[in-house]
């Protein structure tokens, strides 16, 4: 299987884009949904703030463990059934919530949206790979991420408001069913691969485990993986869990100034995305450049930020969470990397294993941070000083230490494969200027 290699994208492409888009849409509107009902759903299941959290810890975690066997059934189901699975899945954990009453249960219903959201995302990219060209892959990819986000949206407003006019058992049996419209969508509108693209018949297991095998033995995956892990997780325990109460326990700032702030930083991804959508497309063999700024800006900030005497000045957290709102897009650049150094019949299962990156990251440390805090703060208080979360932020110098040993590891391995192939980058300066004249960028 090939995609499209012509310059023009055909209209049939854009409307199967944006079937898969819904599809995304929706799953992150399921995924965001309990996340907004905190408070209703603490008085539904008479449980703590803890065993809420516990609901975002479990999901994150069924995301992320189930990306690689994921990657390997959408290498051999393809994107439609996937995606068709994943939305059922969803709706079934939607049903369960709505008619849930114990703690149990509402976790159990978690697990399932969990497991159908991990089906969706890198289903999506698949079907962006083979109906588009290889120069608008990255700006549909970064689309694909950003209009995504519609769906968390949708959680904030109409279903909070509907939560508040119809109560809880109505507005979860409402998100069910718009899964299920979605589902149908899908049904009559989602192909996996342009008309007269040959598709490989589904392999064997035997050829399942060695695609797998190859597919982590290649290089091009594994900076696909550190680069997700080491652009994404700041910016998602940011905006998840830790950003709100460090804004305004810590940093003092008012609730409505701390919300304005994480709403900067969905507006400034939506920004920063298709701009490097288009740096990918049109420099890819310096995407690693964009990737490592990413992490040199966010550590940077964070430095100033956890290193400034007393509480920093508005305009320090401004530009934090600018700086942070790269962070998401940046994580997209992982999967360019993974397409282009795998082929086709293996993008699925590269993809998953890039998706694991950033979200383990994030999951470990979101359980970190909680983990400091407790151990800084005594008793069972959630008054946290601003030193102790000084201390707890700093567990990311871990993961960004971790992410960018990985980058310069393979992104040197990549480049010794492509000069045995004759192809040797210029210095960027170099390079920049050769392009500025219209020339090449190598050498």
């Amino acid at each position: 299987m090939t995609p499209p290699t012509d310059a023009r994208t055909p209209l049939r492409a854009y409307a199967v884009w944006l079937t898969a888009l819904a599809a995304y849409v929706v799953a992150v509107f399921h995924r965001a949904s309990l996340g907004v009902a905190g408070v209703e759903a603490q008085e539904r299941f008479s449980a703590g703030a803890s065993a809420i959290s516990l609901f975002l810890v479990l999901q994150l975690a069924v995301y992320a463990g189930l990306q690689v066997p994921v990657g390997v059934a959408l290498d051999r189901f393809g994107s439609r059934r996937l995606v068709l699975a994943g939305g059922l899945t969803m709706a079934a954990g939607q049903l369960v919530l709505a008619l849930a009453t114990d703690v149990p249960t509402a976790v159990a219903a978690r697990v399932l949206v969990g497991a159908g959201d991990a089906m969706t995302f890198i289903s999506v990219l698949r079907v962006v790979g083979f109906w588009f060209p290889g120069r608008t892959v990255p700006l549909i990819t970064q689309l694909t991420g950003i209009l995504g986000q519609v769906g968390q949206i949708l959680a904030a407003y109409p279903l909070v408001a509907l939560l508040h006019a119809a109560g809880w058992r109505d507005t979860f049996l409402g998100a069910a069913a718009v899964g299920v419209l979605v589902v149908v969508l899908v049904l009559t509108t989602l192909r996996d691969a342009p008309p007269g693209v040959p598709t490989a018949p589904p392999a064997g297991m035997a050829e399942v485990r060695r695609n797998l095998l190859l597919t982590w033995r290649e290089s091009g995956t594994r900076i696909g993986l550190y680069t997700h892990l080491v652009t994404q997780f700041s910016g998602t325990v940011f905006a998840l869990l830790w950003g709100y109460p460090f804004l305004v326990v810590g940093q003092g700032l008012s609730p409505a100034t701390a919300a304005g702030l994480l709403t900067l930083l969905v507006v400034v991804g939506m920004g920063v995305g298709p701009a490097l959508g288009r740096l990918c497309g049109r420099w890819p063999l310096r995407r690693s450049v964009l990737v490592l700024s990413i992490l040199a800006l966010t550590a940077g900030t964070w430095t100033v930020v956890l290193l400034w005497p007393g509480r920093a000045p508005l305009w320090l957290l401004v530009w934090l969470v600018v700086v942070l709102g790269t962070n998401g897009p940046g994580s997209m650049i992982g999967f360019d990397f993974a397409r282009t150094w795998n082929p086709a019949e293996r993008q699925g299962s590269a993809s998953g294993v890039v998706n694991v990156g950033g979200f383990v990251a994030s999951l470990l440390t979101i359980l970190a941070i909680g983990a400091v805090l407790d151990v800084l703060t005594p008793g069972a208080s959630t008054d946290y000083d601003l030193g102790a979360f000084r201390a707890a932020f700093a567990v990311q110098y871990v993961f960004w230490a971790i992410g960018l040993v990985g980058v310069l590891r393979h992104r040197r391995a990549l480049r010794a494969r492509l000069a045995r192939d004759g192809v040797v980058l210029a210095p960027l300066v170099t390079a920049v200027s050769a392009r500025l004249r219209g020339g090449s960028a190598y050498r």
